[in-house]
């Protein structure tokens, strides 16, 4: 079915896999999305104002390799449409729906803070995310690599500053053994099982999960498999970098805030 991830965040001519194409069209489920509205200046509700098989002879129309537009109306506003052109088919990996159309055009934004934090970098990221709404996977995972591959060494040293005591020094250690080798994946390995509870979600290692991923030849990938290779690494990248960057940040707010705390207790025991 096209689900809410497959129509809020997939970019045009991706193929988004399913496990059984619906045989008709009056088989495939109508979901909600969340989305931007402009007309609402937020995000809301959008619920489905059309049916599926509108444009074809009958209810239950085949569903391989049709194309169907689908009309979501915002459910505050009941004034602003969002418009989705959407093909079904079938390969040998699978069946499959695909963005061909989308109105307002896929937003090639990227995240505020980390444009601001890749500074010099930041033309890469762009440049991902567009070759991310055309389809181009190769492109994009190309770009995040090349980031990664940039900022690698100052993003591994700013990681230090969130360790302290044995687990710093143990750190460091592996730190200096990074700066042994130029090969962006073994300067990886090296710390990545060095890292600070707070850099792991759920237990999930994001440099581990980094390395795997650019550990994929891009060579040896089509356009559609260096897409999700691009999407995962343009994920953790976004995570690492907001993530360290909050992390200081909290850190340099609570050690300002305690030493406020302690300068007004000095200062009352010596009035």
């Amino acid at each position: 079915m096209p689900d809410k991830s497959f129509l809020e965040n997939y970019s045009l001519y991706r193929k988004f896999r399913i496990d059984v194409l619906p045989r008709a069209l009056n088989q495939w489920p109508v979901v909600s999305i969340n989305m931007s509205c402009p007309k609402c200046k937020s995000n809301q509700t959008f619920v489905m104002n059309n049916y599926y098989w509108e444009n074809f002879e009958y209810q239950n129309y085949p569903s391989e390799g049709v194309n169907v537009r689908l009309v979501y109306l915002c459910t505050h506003c009941q004034e602003f449409e969002r418009l989705f052109y959407v093909k079904a088919g079938d390969d040998k990996q699978g069946a499959w729906y695909m963005k061909i159309g989308q109105f307002p055009a896929w937003e090639v934004s990227g995240d505020a803070n980390v444009e601001l934090l890749l500074g010099k970098h930041a033309g890469y990221y762009k440049k991902g995310l567009i070759c991310e709404s055309q389809g181009y996977g190769i492109g994009a995972f190309g770009y995040y690599r090349r980031i990664v591959e940039e900022v690698i060494d100052e993003l591994l040293e700013e990681i230090a500053d969130l360790l302290s005591g044995q687990e710093l020094a143990a750190y460091q250690v592996a730190l200096e053994k990074t700066k042994t080798t130029i090969v962006t994946a073994d300067k990886i390995v090296i710390v990545k099982d060095l890292l600070p509870a707070i850099l792991r979600p759920d237990g999930m290692n994001p440099l581990s999960a980094l390395h795997s991923t650019l550990s994929q030849g891009l060579h040896a990938e089509s356009d559609e498999d260096c897409l999700d290779l691009a999407e995962n690494c343009r994920e953790i990248l976004v995570f690492l970098v907001n993530q360290v960057a909050a992390s200081k940040q909290t850190a340099k707010s609570f050690t300002a805030s305690m030493r406020k705390l302690l300068d007004k207790k000095s200062e009352k025991n010596n009035s």
